[in-house]
């Protein structure tokens, strides 16, 4: 019950934010306050006791999610009134079209997409998982976008975030070599996270080092026995760090003149919205 309680704790803080949590995101908020050991099977535990409490009705089902399983399929509607509704609240122009850089954010772990959503589509930023590894026909596909961004005269910068272990640093590098042997040579490729100042500061709860990855002696030799998961970083400091790097790209008078087209533009379709039986009649519909 204690574990529960501090959970609950964890939870609706963050949720105050607007942020809700992977188990493992919550497993490391408890490894951080030294609640639990950083050991495999307290993660084991842990899930164990929040399933336990969730069928007993005792944590919120919001509070924990699944990013890595969802349900797929098509919109519906009503009617046509209640889709132009829809779109005046979506209409977007391309607010990037004019800036200096474009820019995107890429991470390591599905798991973590939607932490960084929410600061992402604030800003109007694409981003993307990598699950890992990033795989030779997205490469190749990214390679393709951002080579036309050079092209038409921008800048085109790639946020990336991974773990900092033997692998999770390489990753870093092994995106701007191939973006570069597929002609998106121009391309920075900026690891804003995890890196070695941010667990200085932050002080995630470490883990051994994988001696079965084949990067381990190089990792070891400059970085030590330890290794860091991204997923340990508070959620807050992750949009933070992103939002930053944003606004370092961006162009802050062409962004408000360009959303303040955009703005008047939405405008006509909620007047749309707002008059459609008029609508309606005028193009003959019943």
């Amino acid at each position: 019950m204690a574990i529960i309680r501090r959970a609950n704790e964890i939870c609706a803080d963050y949720a105050n934010q607007g942020y809700d949590l992977t188990l493992r995101q919550l497993y490391y908020q408890f490894v951080s306050r030294d609640w639990i050991p950083n050991r495999q099977s307290e993660y084991k535990r842990l899930g164990e006791i929040m399933s336990d409490a969730r069928l007993a009705g005792l944590i919120d089902w919001h509070y924990i999610v699944d990013r890595t399983r969802n349900l797929r399929g098509l919109a519906h509607w009503d009617g046509p009134r209640q889709i132009i509704d829809a779109v005046a609240a979506q209409y977007l122009t391309d607010r990037w079209a004019d800036q200096p850089n474009r820019v995107e954010v890429w991470i390591e772990k599905d798991a973590l997409v939607g932490v960084i959503q929410r600061v992402c589509n604030r800003n109007d930023i694409p981003y993307f998982s990598c699950r890992g590894y990033t795989s030779q026909s997205e490469l190749w596909s990214a390679a393709r976008r951002l080579s036309r961004y050079a092209d038409a005269g921008q800048g085109t910068v790639v946020l990336h975030l991974g773990d900092h272990d033997p692998s999770g640093i390489d990753m870093s590098r092994d995106i701007s070599d191939r973006l570069a042997l597929f002609g998106a040579e121009d391309t920075e490729v900026r690891r804003i996270a995890l890196n070695r100042d941010q667990v200085d500061q932050h002080r995630p709860p470490p883990n051994p080092a994988k001696l079965t990855d084949s990067r381990a002696r190089g990792y070891i030799r400059e970085h030590g026995w330890s290794s860091w998961e991204l997923d340990a970083l508070d959620p807050a400091t992750m949009s933070a760090l992103i939002e930053d790097e944003i606004s370092a790209c961006r162009d802050d008078q062409l962004w408000s003149a360009a959303t303040e087209r955009m703005e008047r533009e939405k405008a006509v379709l909620g007047l749309v919205s707002q008059r459609w039986d008029e609508v309606r009649a005028l193009v003959g519909g019943e």
